[in-house]
């Protein structure tokens, strides 16, 4: 046998009344006049802008860029560097690849440095003066 109960929850605590939501409508300006000047040409107004010139510590510092005559780059691996580290890798009879896995390097790496592309690591020449058994830096 089922039997039938009434629910036990109440409703009587319940607001019931509407809840309208509606967004703010924008504002255009003061009286009418619209606050960017693309606003106001698409509104058929006349509009004068003026660039300024050297305004703000930014335009300082792009002219003192511009102004720099001095050549300024990286210092790249030597060529005694580039012979010495090809010659103890041919000594040895290693590829790059190996070079680079016997010192925790990419191969691309030791290509670098081969090449003098590189930009010189201390920590990169000693592991490299280990591996292969020649004196890189001081050289130039």
């Amino acid at each position: 046998r089922v039997e039938e109960r009434e629910p036990t929850a109440s409703m009587d605590g319940q607001d019931w009344n509407q809840v309208v939501l509606t967004k703010k409508r924008p504002t255009g300006g003061m009286n009418g006049v619209p606050k960017s000047a693309d606003a106001a040409r698409r509104m058929g107004m006349s509009v004068q802008t003026v660039k300024k010139q050297g305004a703000g510590y930014n335009a300082q510092k792009m002219g003192k860029l511009e102004n720099e005559t001095e050549e300024l780059s990286h210092k790249k691996v030597g060529g005694e560097v580039k012979k010495a580290i090809m010659q103890g890798r041919l000594a040895k009879k290693m590829t790059q690849a190996q070079v680079a896995q016997m010192i925790n390097e990419k191969p691309q790496i030791i290509q670098e440095y081969e090449s003098g592309k590189a930009i010189p690591n201390q920590q990169i020449l000693a592991k490299l003066e280990r591996i292969l058994g020649v004196k890189l830096r001081g050289l130039k």
